[in-house]
């Protein structure tokens, strides 16, 4: 106040100029007429500078507000970081607009609200007015563009009188309001198919009255049977769930029948007659409050009330003592007619044979062979045990329980041509009588290569097994241990420790020979074994370990005399270890005791 004082002072000393010109450029607009006269300038102005940005937001905090959330106009791209008076400049008179821009071309987009639809033809006054504005100030403004919020209710009444929320963008769109394009029934509780698809709306979502005003009801709507909407012409005689005969196809339609619950009748469906066409049993011709009561109060034990007997009354009227509802002709009930009462007493699997497997005459009680099994049955293993033209019966290996296993025991087959030992007695009876799926019990040979592969063919020579006759060697209780094989016959006789190793020690097997090589086997302890003493005792390039060596356990040179040698032993020589003298060298790498000295000297040995 005091600087402007001083500056109306300055302006009065002036001469020759008009003062209220010099004040102020024109009137203020009619929004700051309230900022006329020189102590108010500071208000807006910067003394010696233009209008500041933060004096205008001082007072236009709601614009203020809306720039620091980033919201708005104000904090668009296309106004952001401007003067405040580059678009509302003043001083042009009460009457200027200081809010101008061409309504036809402004970009809504800007406001943070695009305008779509039937909007971009709405005049802005129509949304822009008080009626819509929450903001008390705001609605109080005369021609604010400022206040409106963005919600559908905000602008429009709710026709739905809060039932369903207030997002109208769910089912709605800005285009037109009706119908709900954006509605999908699909996603609700209850998805329209069949004949419901053609449906009008309002035939379900009748009107109610909401605050006084008429809407349609579309919440809170019963559909859990289909009597909540339809009637039903049954009188309630067949229960509620429509469903589980009638589709949505069409009330007439019969496709959903399968689903209903036979149940709960007193006639519960079994066996074939779960797969009976109703109209089978009942009369398709009659109204609906009597469709399938025809056949009421029917027990589930009276066949005849809908068979005819195709007995004539010979076996009585109680069918289900013979048959049951998988057939007529299927499989009897063996808790209900009584097979023993007849010459032939059902035991084992006869019990579940078909009737008609036996009984192929169109009477059931024509006399049937059955002294035997082969009245019935053929010969499985056509004649094999025939003796003298004449099979055995089947009761003598098998039983009625199953054909499998057999009643032929180990004390009947000792009585064969083949007793069984061993291994044999381990062996099931299909690993030497089942060839593919053919069981052969003739001619089937008996010895051990007409059931086993010679391993040793073109390797052992068959002097030492003639007819390849596995037993010179073999013994049933076990195909390896207890070989009972001659060494003696062969050019290399077993002796000493030789006596205790495992063939396959000698035999060895290999990718060529993987049961052991026999053929061309060498005989020189060094074939097998590791000659530690070099070259030492060769003679015509050949090492004879038996020379000194005997086949005893712990390999002694038993045979060797060191007395044969040019160096007898005597007196404390006698005494005198092996290593004492015979040191070990190493020569190419390999450790070795030198056996055959060049000097001895007593001076190559004692100091």
């Amino acid at each position: 106040m005091r600087i402007a004082s001083l500056l109306f002072a300055v302006l009065l000393l002036l001469p020759g100029m008009e003062l209220a010109a010099q004040i102020s450029p024109g009137d203020l607009s009619r929004a700051h007429a309230q900022l006329e006269g020189i102590s108010n300038c500071t208000q807006c102005h910067v003394l010696g500078a233009k209008v500041s940005n933060d004096k205008c937001l001082a007072c236009h905090d709601e614009i203020k507000s809306l720039i620091q959330s980033k919201a708005g106009y104000h904090a668009s791209r296309d106004v952001r970081g401007k003067e405040c008076a580059s678009c509302h400049s003043d001083h042009h008179g009460r009457n200027f607009a200081m809010t101008r821009f061409d309504e036809e071309t402004f970009n809504h987009r800007l406001t943070g609200y695009e305008l779509t639809g039937a909007h971009q033809t709405t005049d802005c006054r129509a949304c822009h007015q008080p009626d819509n504005i929450n903001d008390r100030e705001l609605k109080a403004r005369s021609g604010t563009w400022l206040g409106l919020e963005t919600r559908c209710i905000d602008c429009h009444d709710d026709g739905h009188q809060p039932s369903l929320g207030n997002d109208c963008a769910q089912c709605h769109t800005t285009t037109n309001f009706s119908p709900a394009s954006k509605f999908d029934h699909a996603k609700t509780d209850f998805p329209l198919v069949g004949q419901h698809l053609t449906v009008a709306c309002k035939e379900c979502h009748a009107t109610e009255i909401r605050q006084g005003k008429p809407v349609p009801k579309f919440s809170n709507i019963a559909f859990a049977n289909c009597n909540s909407c339809h009637d039903d012409p049954h009188n309630s005689q067949l229960g509620t769930s429509c469903n589980q005969c009638h589709t949505e196809q069409s009330f007439t339609a019969t496709a959903g029948l399968s689903r209903f619950n036979h149940n709960q009748t007193g006639f519960p469906l079994k066996g074939r007659h779960r797969r009976v066409d109703c109209f089978s049993c009942h009369q398709a011709n009659l109204p609906a409050s009597r469709i399938f009561q025809d056949k009421a109060f029917i027990p589930t034990n009276d066949c005849a009330a809908c068979h005819a007997d195709v007995h004539a009354g010979k076996l009585g009227t109680a069918c289900a003592d013979c048959h049951t509802e998988e057939g007529f002709r299927g499989r009897m009930d063996p808790y209900k007619f009584d097979h023993n009462r007849t010459s032939f007493a059902l035991a084992g699997k006869h019990q579940a044979v078909d009737c008609r497997k036996c009984h192929v005459s169109d009477r059931m009680t024509d006399p049937l062979p059955h002294n035997t099994c082969a009245a019935c049955h053929q010969d499985y293993h056509q004649g094999d045990f025939a003796t003298a033209g004449r099979s055995p019966d089947c009761v003598e290996c098998h039983a009625e329980t199953g054909f499998s296993p057999s009643l032929f025991t180990l004390e009947d087959h000792a009585k064969t041509a083949f007793p069984l030992d061993g291994g044999h007695l381990a062996t099931p009876c299909f690993a030497c009588h089942l060839t593919g799926d053919k069981w052969r019990f003739k001619d089937i040979g008996n010895r051990c290569v007409d059931c086993h592969e010679d391993v040793h063919k073109g390797e052992i020579n068959t002097k030492y097994y003639p007819l390849q006759a596995c037993e010179n060697c073999h013994v049933t209780t076990a195909w390896l241990g207890d070989n009972k094989f001659d060494h003696n016959q062969t050019t290399f006789a077993l002796q000493g420790e030789h006596l205790n190793t495992a063939c396959a020690a000698c035999h060895q097997q290999d990718a060529e020979k993987p049961h052991g090589r026999f053929a061309g086997l060498a005989q020189a302890c060094t074939a097998c074994h590791e000659n530690i003493h070099g070259n030492q005792f060769e003679k015509a390039g050949q090492t004879d370990c038996t020379r000194c060596h005997s086949f005893a356990a712990g390999w002694e040179a038993t045979y060797f005399n060191h007395n044969l040698t040019p160096f007898p032993l005597t007196g404390k020589h006698a005494e005198v270890a092996c290593s004492a003298c015979h040191l070990e060298t190493v020569v190419q790498g390999v450790a070795t005791v030198t056996y055959k000295l060049e000097r001895f000297e007593c001076r190559d040995c004692h100091e």
